[in-house]
């Protein structure tokens, strides 16, 4: 069983950078696929970014201003968002599943969630 931890978010300005975390306990960082989705109000959750092994994929919406990673030392998953609006508020969620299943965009194929962590931009 994997489980999850969130953390960071809070309450920031419009252009302003937020880093995110998860600590990851139960599997080591590198033998898990990786992701962030995140869940407006009134709106489904919504895929953010993935890593595995060395690669990383991302939404169209957050490609270019987030960046995600991974430390193995730490077990733990990052989210480095930079100039952010405010339709990036939202509950950010990490999520796993094994590295030998690859990554995906779709909620649905992760086994394992954290509880979120609320992030809220003001204009």
């Amino acid at each position: 069983q994997v489980h999850l931890v969130e953390s960071g978010g809070r309450l920031v300005q419009a252009g302003d950078s937020l880093r995110l975390s998860c600590i990851v306990s139960g599997r080591t960082v590198d033998s898990l696929a990786l992701a962030w989705f995140r869940q407006a109000p009134g709106q489904d959750r919504e895929f953010v970014a993935a890593i595995w092994n060395v690669n990383t994929y991302y939404s169209i919406s957050v490609e270019g201003r987030f960046t995600i990673s991974r430390d193995n030392a730490e077990s733990a998953l990052y989210l480095q968002m930079n100039n952010l609006s405010v339709a990036d508020t939202a509950v950010y969620y990490c999520a796993a599943r094994p590295a030998g299943l690859g990554p995906t965009k779709y909620g649905s194929n992760y086994d394992d969630w954290g509880q979120g962590t609320q992030v809220t931009v003001s204009s």
